[in-house]
């Protein structure tokens, strides 16, 4: 199947127009999921995943903040509630659903890429995000993503 790179769009009013992720967000406050807004879901969508990941992590494969499974394709709006509407799958602090930037403090500015996938058909379970990725990039219709900025 060729990968369509042209409908599925994903943006956040929580994302400033600097792309600042507010305090907020952040895993030693209040540890709000920020809001995405999905449009264009493609055709033949089963089902929706997203992966909010820090490739500027210091650790060999970055950091992952955010799995979420389960995500019908009518979609139109992830957030703060996603997590008990959804599948929350495991993070990278060794926990389940959302875990907000915690970058070391002087490290300097990470991004957050809130990937959403469009997928030809459901996850089964809650893969991490590497599992994720080997198991079902067969089955990505299509992809985009967000991104937010962060530091301590």
């Amino acid at each position: 199947m060729a990968l369509n790179i042209k409908d599925l769009k994903v943006s956040s009013s929580d994302i400033g127009t600097d792309g600042r992720l507010g305090d907020r967000h952040a895993k030693d406050r209040d540890n709000v999921a920020p809001t995405l807004t999905v449009s264009g879901t493609p055709q033949g969508t089963v089902e929706l995943a997203l992966i909010c990941h820090d490739p500027d992590a210091p650790m060999p494969r970055g950091f992952t903040h955010w799995t979420l499974y389960g995500i019908s394709a009518d979609t139109t709006e992830l957030g703060p509630d996603s997590d008990g509407r959804f599948r929350p799958g495991p993070n990278d602090f060794g926990a389940q659903g959302y875990g907000g930037p915690r970058p070391p403090a002087g490290h300097g500015p990470h991004h957050y890429y809130f990937w959403v996938y469009a997928l030809d058909r459901s996850v089964d379970g809650t893969p991490t995000r590497q599992e994720f990725l080997d198991q079902y990039a067969d089955a990505i219709i299509e992809q985009n993503r967000v991104v937010g900025i962060y530091e301590r």
